[in-house]
């Protein structure tokens, strides 16, 4: 693929090619003028002269106009080389200051010439006039004057080879460059697809984690907070004093709200509301003697090593793990006892929730339903989006421990 900077050097490559002969000639013709009574005192030599110029100068007229017409070498270009290289050959003999318009055919025999082999032919054809030209003529004084004829041939054909070798080692890199380029745009525009591609898939990966994100959240917030509700006003209707009855239904109106708060802030992707106002550890001890007062299981909470103030997603994280699991604790295990450990370590947070329930086969886990809630999965996708790791131990009878690993990122705010 071409630029716009090269499309202006073959314009001016172009014409350069077309101007070059006609302006030599022009050159050379004024020069011969000036010197036509010391080079060419002969009255007969300079009529012949002006007759030879005078077809130069129509062959130059007629080829600027049918050259631009031709965009490759033919056997007009071919005609009009040879008949230019006959008349300026006789100039050259008439008056060597007519090799300058010799020179024109080491510039354009590449446009006018086809094939590398004849185009090195017709380069060394314009050089023997020109050698001529520069030992004053076809020598007469002996094999000397031919011996530095041959010499100024094979030096100006020495020349000649060794420009045309740079040029076409020019004209190589040129196209090397050419083909880089026309590679680098080919992958710049792969890469823009690619990026276009990968901006609709990160967008639609977003779409689909904020999706399971809100999922996650209602079911943490609105699912357990009527879950609650439920077994509070369930207390109510199978009670018959007035005070235990009023002291439920406080329960189940302080859930309600608990639940209606967090579902908002979960909806503006903010920070579960304990976590606003105080640490980790805290938040999880008021959870935690909140669901222990609720269920009536005895259960404890253990901060091991130096507690730290943790970046929010990270806490959000594990009190969101802890709620489920205690969740999974009330509903499934029918448990005596629960204990919450919160270790800070080396580089990561560990929390542990055991309970001395009735245990399960994790091996042999109830498919989910429509109805059911989003359980070990869900704790196991939230430790993994903040590059963490969940682990469950249960045996039947043994009761159930649910690890969850994941980094330990300090908030720097």
């Amino acid at each position: 693929m071409t630029t716009a900077s090269d499309h202006a050097i073959d314009r001016r490559r172009a014409m350069f090619n077309r101007l070059a002969s006609p302006l030599l000639l022009v050159i050379a013709g004024i020069l011969a003028f000036i010197t036509k009574d010391v080079i060419t005192p002969e009255h007969w030599k300079q009529q012949l002269t002006i007759a030879v110029v005078a077809a130069t100068a129509v062959l130059q007229l007629f080829w600027l106009w049918a050259g631009p017409r031709r965009s490759r070498p033919d056997t007009l270009s071919v005609t009009y080389f040879v008949v230019r290289w006959l008349l300026g050959s006789t100039l050259s003999l008439l008056n060597g200051f007519f090799a300058f318009f010799m020179a024109a055919g080491y510039f354009d025999s590449a446009v006018l010439i086809p094939g590398k082999r004849r185009r090195r032919f017709a380069l060394f054809a314009c050089s023997v006039p020109i050698s001529f030209a520069q030992v004053g003529g076809i020598p007469t004084d002996g094999p000397v004057g031919w011996i530095v004829f041959a010499c100024l041939l094979t030096a100006n054909n020495a020349l000649l080879n060794f420009v045309g070798r740079m040029g076409e080692q020019e004209e190589e890199r040129s196209r090397a460059r050419a083909a880089t380029i026309a590679e680098l745009q080919q992958a710049q525009a792969e890469n823009a697809a690619l990026h276009t591609q990968l901006l609709i898939q990160a967008r639609e990966a977003g779409v689909a984690d904020e999706r399971r994100r809100l999922a996650a959240e209602i079911h943490d917030t609105l699912a357990q907070g009527l879950t609650g509700i439920i077994a509070q006003l369930q207390v109510v209707a199978t009670t018959a004093d007035p005070k235990v009855a009023e002291e439920h239904v406080g329960r189940a109106t302080d859930l309600a709200r608990h639940s209606l708060g967090e579902a908002r802030r979960s909806v503006q992707n903010l920070a579960p509301e304990g976590l606003s106002h105080d640490g980790l550890p805290e938040t999880l001890r008021k959870t935690v003697d909140q669901w222990a007062e609720r269920t009536g299981v005895q259960t404890e909470l253990t901060v091991t090593g130096t507690a730290q103030q943790l970046h929010g997603e990270i806490s959000a994280t594990l009190l969101r793990i802890t709620q489920e699991a205690l969740a999974n604790v009330g509903k499934h295990a029918n448990a005596s006892r629960a204990g919450v450990t919160l270790s800070f370590m080396d580089g990561e947070v560990t929390l542990d929730v055991r309970d001395d329930g009735s245990g399960f086969d994790p091996l042999r886990l109830p498919v989910r339903t429509g109805t059911g809630g989003f359980g070990l999965d869900g704790m196991r996708a939230r430790a993994e989006r903040i590059a963490g790791s969940l682990t469950v131990e249960a045996e039947p009878g043994a009761g159930t421990a649910v690890s969850a690993r994941v980094p330990l990122v300090v908030d720097e705010r």
